[in-house]
């Protein structure tokens, strides 16, 4: 019996393997999560950009798992914050802090600041590693701007605080399937979803 081709998605994060599920739909390829592979333990993101930290968790675990291996490294951008929280989007409150109070971190931040000055950017970077030491990235941006309270119940992360004007809702009031169309991951994907597909059909996913 011929087995289909694996892909690693290197994320812990249940969320965020959940929506590549879903991103890269109708390839011909099986998605396994980090648990699935037997890997475990920490990825030390030690990098100083969005590019470095994904190569680190996408070769790691490439090289650990003998897999082609899907990895990103995504933040929020929040121009009144001059950038923050940017690369520590995920640690801005505190390594063990939950999603709801990271938002609540962040909104006490921009305390006092008018939401036409509350613009951000959604940032995604994919890398896609092989297990001989090739990497290559696609990026993906989605611009809005920070509400002052949450709103929407979908989603994961700062979804509720992130307000998309052309669609008058947060990123967690979305559907998913528009959510994965609009979003930094979903505009990413589109560009990973074709390097994947030229992998598969050249064998280098097995």
């Amino acid at each position: 019996m011929t087995t289909r081709p694996r892909l690693l998605v290197a994320s812990a994060n249940r969320g965020k393997v959940a929506e590549y599920g879903a991103l890269l739909e109708g390839l011909d390829c099986v998605l396994l999560s980090l648990a699935d592979a037997g890997i475990s333990g920490d990825i030390e993101e030690s990098g100083s950009t969005y590019e470095e930290n994904a190569r680190i968790k996408a070769s790691t675990c490439a090289v650990g798992s003998g897999l082609v291996t899907l990895a990103d490294d995504s933040g929020l951008e929040v121009d009144a914050l001059e950038g923050e929280p940017g690369i520590y989007s995920a640690r801005y409150a505190g390594e063990d802090a939950t999603d709801a109070e990271r938002v609540a971190y962040l909104l006490h931040k921009l305390e006092g600041v008018p939401l036409a000055r509350r613009t951000a950017r959604f940032v995604c970077v994919i890398a896609i590693a092989t297990p001989d030491g090739d990497v290559t990235f696609c990026r993906g941006e989605c611009a809005g701007l920070i509400v002052q309270k949450p709103r929407g119940e979908k989603g994961f992360g700062y979804d509720p605080a992130f307000f998309l004007p052309e669609l008058d809702c947060t990123m967690a009031e979305l559907p998913a399937d528009v959510k994965n169309r609009v979003s930094h991951r979903g505009r990413a994907a589109v560009e990973a979803r074709k390097l994947l597909r030229g992998f598969i059909d050249e064998g280098r996913c097995r």
